[in-house]
């Protein structure tokens, strides 16, 4: 059995009641901030929050596979899970975002993307689900993305001023020192930073045109970014780079703008 692409935003949906619920059982920094004593595969010390939502998620893949599906998964938590076939990868971040989350800052996301091989540009299906907001985006391959259903226009230009920068650039990996080193580059880019918390998220207002481009100053992870950047691509978004191989390895710094030229001075800061 192949899911289609339908069956696979099914088992998201069912997978965001479940997060949902899990999450409103640990509704304060005090809950949400315990740690279960291990880093998940990714290197990150692993909440209470994280474990139980990749065991919401995981309870649908095991489903999906007892019904004859056939792939393999890999998770921020857990790293790879063999479910038959490695060529048919499901990219999971089960709260992207897990600070915010755990401060109960609103933006946090469940990130779910199917690829039928190894690379970003192999991502056939995205699925992301922002907790903050409540919006549900989502993308398939050739056929567009939408926003909680209505489909986002891919027609959608930045916003520039006379003198040429971007009206809003999404910055991720906001640490202080990172910001730092590049502060002095991204004064001719744009007008104005936003740093979200969740790249997953800030690569879907890109996917809007909320933001005109985005890019994280430092190498991030495939769990990250993989449904985001389809639900950026088919919302109109150029983004680097495409060659990422998803797995659970923090390999380059991911970066989307709404036009080709930005997305090359954004690539230009991180070479």
């Amino acid at each position: 059995m192949a899911p289609s692409a339908d069956d696979w935003l099914a088992v998201c949906r069912r997978a965001t009641l479940g997060l949902r619920a899990m999450l409103a059982t640990t509704s304060t920094t005090a809950q949400r901030a315990v740690e279960v004593g291990a880093r998940g595969a990714g290197g990150d010390r692993s909440l209470v929050i994280d474990t139980g939502a990749e065991d919401v998620i995981f309870a649908e893949l095991d489903a999906l596979h007892a019904d004859g599906a056939r792939f393999t998964a890999v998770s921020e938590e857990r790293g790879e899970v063999d479910y038959g076939d490695p060529s048919l990868r499901v990219v999971i971040d089960p709260i992207d975002g897990s600070l915010n989350a755990k401060r109960t800052l609103p933006a946090y996301s469940f990130s779910f993307a199917v690829a039928s091989g190894p690379t970003m540009a192999d991502v056939d299906v995205g699925y992301v689900y922002d907790f903050g907001t409540g919006e549900e985006w989502t993308a398939v391959r050739g056929g567009g993305a939408t926003l909680n259903g209505a489909p986002l226009d891919p027609e959608l230009p930045e916003r520039r001023g006379g003198d040429g920068r971007v009206e809003v650039l999404g910055i991720e990996s906001a640490d202080p020192r990172w910001v730092a080193a590049v502060a002095d580059d991204l004064v001719p880019v744009a007008y104005r930073l936003r740093a979200l918390g969740s790249i997953a998220i800030t690569l879907c207002q890109v996917a809007a045109a909320r933001l005109d481009a985005m890019i994280s100053l430092k190498r991030a992870r495939a769990v990250d970014a993989a449904a985001g950047q389809l639900i950026a691509r088919e919302g109109g978004a150029v983004f680097a780079p495409l060659d990422m191989e998803l797995d659970v390895r923090p390999r380059a710094s991911v970066m989307a703008a709404r036009s080709q030229e930005t997305l090359d001075v954004l690539a230009a800061l991180v070479d």
